[in-house]
């Protein structure tokens, strides 16, 4: 199984220990960030959906003019722009990248920061609209036919045009987040890559064993990805206690700004934060100190070691399946540029002196 990296780049340089500088778009930061991570031997970066945040696919294709192969993961939440036009939207993309554009899939878990965008349908519903519009994508960008029409529970439409394709074959990949039973079931009806956030061992075997089962009713094989927060240093008792200055500098912001404890809204949230409470650190070296402090809003633990240690942690995850790592930093620029320095190869050196022994022994 190949692996694939992919980092995520913001609209600026921030992250929970880091405060936001005033600009809201620094296009050199963008120029930079997309330069480095290409550099640094990432396949794709992931673009975030945010609803107070700068548009994704202008910014990504504005980071594609700055490289030549990085591809780019846009973040979409359904509901917000008709699937017709998305489709159009996406395989432009792909079509000015040359073939770099892949979609994120997010149903959305937060009814809060859904109605900013002014969308009020329930969250067990969006899942089912999440369901129709990706199929609504799908076929405008595979049918060989020069229109699609469509009738539905939440979209209706005839002669909507197949023209703009994508340059990739047969379509764009797909990837899709949520850890609901709902999100799973269409995840296996829909995803090529199914991400899930930085989760313990047992937690990746068991809801990947879920996914594998509710694909195997649609006859497909779904990869999975895991998000994660690498803390780097050259010895372990550094990385340790580089996650220790993490922790203080997060509950000192957090404290300045009056923040209150957050409350998971959504289940991959809660799943980090009922392995949290077992303690704050699990396996070999996974680090729940900064998830506990931000309620796991988001992508929130860590790999705590060297780049040989947290190599070996990742091989670990990729002998359970997952082929895919989102990884970004708290300290985004100069951390982006360690893990292409040194975390990338040695991961993807393990991997391969793993497989050829595996090969070797059969």
């Amino acid at each position: 199984m190949t692996v694939e990296f992919i980092g995520m780049i913001h609209h600026r340089e921030a992250s929970e220990t880091m405060a936001p500088p005033p600009v809201v778009l620094d296009r050199g930061y963008v120029r930079d960030f997309a330069q480095v991570a290409e550099a640094g031997g990432f396949d794709k970066v992931l673009v975030g959906y945010f609803s107070d945040g700068p548009d994704g696919f202008l910014l990504a294709a504005a980071a594609a003019a700055h490289t030549e192969r990085l591809g780019f993961l846009v973040a979409h939440r359904p509901g917000f722009v008709a699937p017709t036009v998305a489709a159009r939207k996406f395989a432009t993309l792909d079509q000015i990248t040359g073939g770099r554009a892949a979609i994120h899939v997010i149903s959305g878990g937060d009814d809060t920061d859904q109605f900013r965008d002014g969308d009020t349908l329930p969250k067990e519903d969006r899942y089912a609209r999440t369901d129709e519009y990706v199929d609504i994508l799908k076929r405008i960008w595979t049918e060989p036919g020069a229109t699609v029409n469509h009738e539905g529970r939440f979209y209706r439409f005839a002669g909507a045009s197949t023209a703009i394709r994508c340059v990739q074959k047969p379509r764009i990949p797909i990837y899709f987040g949520g850890a609901s039973e709902a999100a799973i079931a269409v995840s296996a009806k829909h995803a090529d890559v199914y991400a899930l956030w930085g989760e313990t061992h047992d937690q990746v075997r068991e809801i990947t064993s879920r996914l594998r089962v509710q694909a195997a009713r649609h006859d497909r094989t779904v990869r999975v990805s895991l998000s994660l927060r690498p803390i780097l240093a050259p010895t372990e008792d550094e990385a340790w206690a580089r996650a220790e200055a993490i922790k203080q500098t997060i509950i000192a912001r957090r404290a300045a700004a009056g923040l209150p404890p957050r409350n998971p809204v959504n289940e991959g949230s809660k799943r980090l934060l009922a392995a949290a409470a077992q303690g704050e650190r699990l396996d070999k070296r996974l680090w729940m100190g900064a998830a506990l402090l931000t309620g796991a809003s988001g992508n929130s633990t860590s790999l705590v070691g060297t780049p040989q240690q947290v190599a070996e942690a990742l091989c670990d995850y990729y002998d359970l399946g997952v082929t895919t790592f989102l990884i970004r930093g708290f300290d985004p620029l100069a951390d982006n540029i360690e893990y292409g320095r040194s975390l990338l190869p040695l991961t993807k050196q393990l991997i391969a002196e793993r497989t050829a022994a595996r090969a070797a022994a059969e």
